[in-house]
């Protein structure tokens, strides 16, 4: 039986209507910071060749390959920093304001990265100048994701939390792939002479506008419900003190935090895989160890293809996670993970552009049952004054040691033993984590987010709830 926050029956005043479009506005707002993000990280990943020509001149390719997906995983070492500092703070002074500073430095980061000079020119300067500007975005991206992800599940209807939630990850999706094509475009313009000397600093210099727009967006919009709602209990909103938020975290929500975090170490690490290691893996990895491997025009367009039929069914589960459940969706990619991890990595070493393509396939498919449900599933497992802070923690304390560093450990335990199944026994890992976890995980579907009241699309809906409830009692 639906009920209202404190616990009594509900009435029309209870239920929180969303207007729908602002609801549209919102997810996009959210959504646009995600682009940036992956749009960086996408960048990064297929001009990491030429990185590490330009930044790391002075070590052996393989050193130099190692260097520049270190300073990848490195940002993510300052990740539960930001998610220490935003977190908290968008639960005490609102989520708006703390997702628009986010998105403003991230894209200031990225910007700063294409305007670094090479390696020739100032010498160790340079590579601590890219580390620096990744640290800014990895600052920046520890409040940005789970703000995001709590920015759109406090406007969601309770019906629809998981579509719209998916649509951060379309997000995700389409500034991956955008980044990918551009960088391709590019390539097959200017040619690897011209991209080497100065073409790669220009998808990094657009990052600038594209977050400019995020910021416009961001600006224009109001609070969410949740957080509305709590401002109304006191006429002097302060929020719970960062002390007393990590005191309720870490000890009356600790099973949560670590539920989050396994979730997000399944999701992560197939996540990162997939989008940052498979081009180094593919184009550099495999050639050196004696197998066919891919050409990098061939593993940018394999890739690209991947990410767009991911983008067609994204959307598509989280609509499908609003009706059946998430934990049936996040255990299938679980378990697609324990049982297809090794093959995924065979195809691969098969070579040829079918295999190739139905390892990443499977692989992306594999992740797309996270990407679907988790922005839905995690603001779900905290309650509403702390669930930035406690989502942020978590995710970022998880993501940084497992998620952001799985390019760069694949890279030294590959280059270390010379075992190219190492992907592939990361990836189970992984699964059986996830596994785990999902099955301790309460379903969230169609239920209100923890300490708020019941959110509807229509005023229709509102009533509908209201006389249901009237009637269970």
């Amino acid at each position: 039986m639906a009920t209202a926050e404190n616990g009594r029956d509900i009435t029309l005043d209870d239920v929180i209507v969303t207007d729908e479009s602002v609801v549209r506005r919102a997810v996009t707002a959210a959504s646009i910071g995600n682009f940036t993000e992956w749009y960086d990280f996408g960048v990064y990943s297929y001009l990491t060749a030429i990185i590490s020509k330009v930044f790391f001149a002075d070590l052996s390719p393989g050193l130099a390959t190692v260097a520049t997906l270190g300073t990848f995983a490195v940002s993510f070492l300052v990740r539960p920093f930001g998610g220490l500092v935003f977190g908290p703070l968008g639960d005490r002074i609102g989520r708006t304001k703390v997702l628009a500073t986010t998105v403003i430095l991230m894209a200031c980061g990225t910007t700063l990265l294409g305007l670094v000079p090479s390696y020739a020119a100032i010498g160790v300067a340079a590579p601590l100048l890219v580390l620096f500007a990744r640290l800014v975005q990895g600052f920046s991206t520890g409040g940005e994701y789970a703000g995001a992800m709590t920015f759109i599940a406090e406007y969601a209807p309770d019906r629809r939390r998981g579509f719209l939630g998916s649509w951060l990850e379309f997000g995700t999706l389409t500034g991956y792939t955008f980044g990918a094509l551009l960088v391709t475009l590019l390539t097959t313009v200017l040619g690897d002479d011209q991209m080497l000397s100065w073409g790669w600093r220009i998808p990094f210099l657009l990052a600038l506008p594209i977050g400019l727009v995020g910021l416009y967006l961001r600006m224009r919009l109001e609070e969410t419900p949740a957080f509305e709602q709590l401002v109304e209990k006191s006429e002097h909103h302060e929020g719970t003190s960062t002390r007393d938020e990590f005191r309720l975290i870490f000890t009356r929500h600790w099973r949560a935090l670590l539920l989050v975090g396994g979730l997000v170490i399944a999701w992560n690490v197939t996540n990162y895989m997939l989008t940052s290691y498979m081009p180094t893996y593919l184009t550099t990895t495999l050639p050196r160890h004696g197998k066919h491997g891919t050409t990098t025009g061939a593993s940018n367009v394999l890739q690209i293809v991947v990410l767009v039929l991911l983008m067609v069914l994204v959307t598509f589960l989280g609509r499908l996670s609003d009706r059946v459940g998430r934990r049936p969706i996040l255990m299938t990619g679980s378990l697609a993970l324990v049982v297809l991890g090794l093959p995924m990595v065979l195809l691969l070493q098969v070579g040829g552009i079918g295999p190739t393509f139905l390892g990443l396939m499977l692989m992306g498919l594999s992740l797309v049952c996270f990407s679907s449900t988790a922005p839905s599933t995690l603001p779900a497992m905290f309650p509403t004054e702390i669930r930035y802070g406690g989502l942020s923690i978590a995710f970022n304390l998880f993501v940084s040691a497992f998620g952001g560093t799985t390019a760069a450990v694949m890279g030294a335990l590959i280059l270390a033993t010379g075992n190219l199944l190492w992907p592939g026994y990361y990836l189970i890992g992984a699964g059986v984590v996830g596994a785990v976890c999902v099955y301790f995980v309460r379903e969230s579907a169609r239920r209100p987010l923890a300490g708020s009241n019941p959110a509807v699309s229509t005023e229709e809906e509102a009533r509908e709830l209201v006389a249901q409830a009237q009637a269970d009692r």
